[in-house]
């Protein structure tokens, strides 16, 4: 299991957090790794590390309840075999591609950049309608009426307390 969870986050969010903004970083910033970034003290740097410790937590959160509750990962070829409805899945669909925009909002802060910002937005946009029209349609193939009450139930990005109505694994 190890394995498999190493193999996709070395694909998807090493990608994602470090490789793509790092690229765009050094890209758009002569290619030198000196940049300006916000001071830890200043209220955009404490606000950066807020939002990202805060999105990391969520992130190994969401994949420990994958490991120990759904028999699979976070990667589209390697989905959980069960379905997951604990913890932060209670209040909100996605709270795994939440925690990613919340990282990478607080790259963006920190770094002060505009092509970080960018990709960002690129990146959101990019699950705005891969996630309902492709995972959530699968999700749907693979858990049927489960997955359909719950999707009558839980919102898709906006966490709400959870209704009596969520089907829990």
């Amino acid at each position: 299991m190890f394995w498999r969870w190493l193999r996709a986050v070395l694909i998807l969010p090493l990608n994602v957090l470090v490789v793509i903004p790092g690229g765009l970083l050094w890209l758009f910033r002569g290619g030198r790794w000196t940049h300006h970034w916000a001071a830890w003290n200043s209220g955009a740097g404490i606000a950066a590390l807020v939002l990202g410790a805060a999105g990391l937590g969520l992130a190994l959160w969401t994949v420990a309840l994958f490991m120990r509750f759904g028999g699979g990962t976070a990667a589209p070829w390697d989905p959980p075999q069960r379905f997951v409805v604990r913890g932060p899945y209670i209040f909100v669909r996605n709270p795994m591609i939440v925690s990613v925009f919340m990282m990478q909002s607080a790259e963006a802060i920190k770094t002060g950049s505009w092509p970080v910002f960018g990709w960002l937005l690129a990146f959101v946009t990019l699950n705005l309608f891969y996630i309902p029209l492709v995972e959530e349609r699968g999700l749907q193939a693979r858990f049927g009426e489960d997955y359909r009450r719950y999707k009558e139930s839980v919102p898709r990005w906006i966490p709400r307390l959870p209704s009596s109505k969520i089907p829990i694994s």
